[in-house]
């Protein structure tokens, strides 16, 4: 199974490269991707710099335009699928039907990707994409378990990604509203969930109080780790208790499932993290490496080496194993 990992910054593209990535997917830095953060992304140049780099290594590229072009403004979304062909680019990772014509029209010989953004989740949909966009993979979103990511191989010739590790979105991708009703900024077309420019910690008393869009998210007593303030993973008060709703703070971490992954017919893993750090790159990238090696080794996989990487230092097998509340 190919190791697909994350790149917000060219250092970062560099790291998971050097740590052992197969490919590297990454966007540029505008709203055409869904990790638009100040201080990350990518220039046409830099684009081009981090593919040559890439595949002097043996190493791919794929370059995310994973969110849904505004009306009015397709241009700037079909100059990123123009400039991602011009800079090299393995494959496009897109999820807008549209967007999907313009590449087969304009580039009839690039690879495409169907974005998890896309939600397909069913083998009808995936193979909409394959018959009318000549799509060669799907990621699927974060809600299913091991047994029907097999189901879905099984019907579809199409490669199928999954993630594995890394921030864990508890809603169907492509499709939550709940960034969007606290800012104004939606993450399924301005690349924007939770943004930072949104984002206040307060100090009362003595707790510290996170808040989205001015709405209070979550309450941190003195010593208790804080997280970063997303709806979804809100701690909130109703008539029956006081808790996580939607899901508790944590981060995916299927590395002890790699070899119920494998058997499913999966072709790719993809660790989640754009907006994280290089050290957080090479960590994450080295220790899937070395458990991949002992899969295929026939060795027992590690278990526990990411807990310091993991949001609230804590993980989840999320959807995998239907745990979710």
């Amino acid at each position: 199974m190919e190791l697909i990992c994350p790149a917000g910054t060219p250092a970062s593209l560099r790291a998971a490269v050097d740590a052992g990535a197969d490919a590297v997917y990454c966007g540029f830095r505008n709203e055409t991707n869904a990790r638009n953060f100040p201080g990350l992304n990518f220039s046409l140049e830099e684009l081009s710099d981090g593919v040559a780099y890439a595949h002097r290594y043996g190493a791919r590229v794929l370059v995310a335009i994973n969110t849904f072009p505004r009306a009015g403004a397709q241009g700037l979304w079909r100059k990123a699928v123009d400039d991602a062909v011009t800079a090299g680019a393995d494959a496009l990772i897109l999820c807008d039907v549209r967007l999907m014509a313009y590449a087969t029209e304009a580039h009839p010989r690039a690879r495409l990707h169907v974005s998890v953004q896309a939600a397909a989740a069913n083998p009808d949909a995936i193979d909409f994409y394959v018959e009318r966009f000549n799509a060669k993979r799907v990621v699927l979103p974060r809600v299913l378990s091991v047994p029907e990511i097999a189901a879905i191989t099984r019907a579809t010739a199409c490669e199928v990604e999954v993630f594995v590790f890394g921030g864990l979105c508890v809603m169907a991708e492509g499709r939550c509203s709940l960034s969007s009703y606290a800012t104004g900024l939606s993450p399924n077309m301005n690349g924007v969930c939770s943004p930072a420019s949104h984002v206040t910690y307060d100090e009362e008393c003595g707790a510290v109080i996170s808040r989205l869009g001015g709405f209070t998210i979550n309450r941190f007593e003195k010593g208790e780790a804080a997280a970063y303030p997303t709806l979804c993973k809100g701690r909130f008060k109703t008539k029956h208790s006081t808790g996580y709703i939607f899901e508790d703070p944590v981060s995916l971490d299927a590395a002890t499932l790699l070899p119920g992954l494998r058997d499913a017919g999966v072709t790719a893993l993809k660790i989640e993290g754009r907006q994280r750090s290089r050290a957080y790159i090479e960590n994450v990238v080295r220790s899937f490496r070395e458990a991949l090696a002992a899969l295929d080794h026939g060795r027992s996989i590690p278990v526990g080496m990411l807990q310091q990487m993991s949001e609230g230092q804590s993980n989840t097998l999320g959807a995998y194993r239907k745990t979710w509340r």
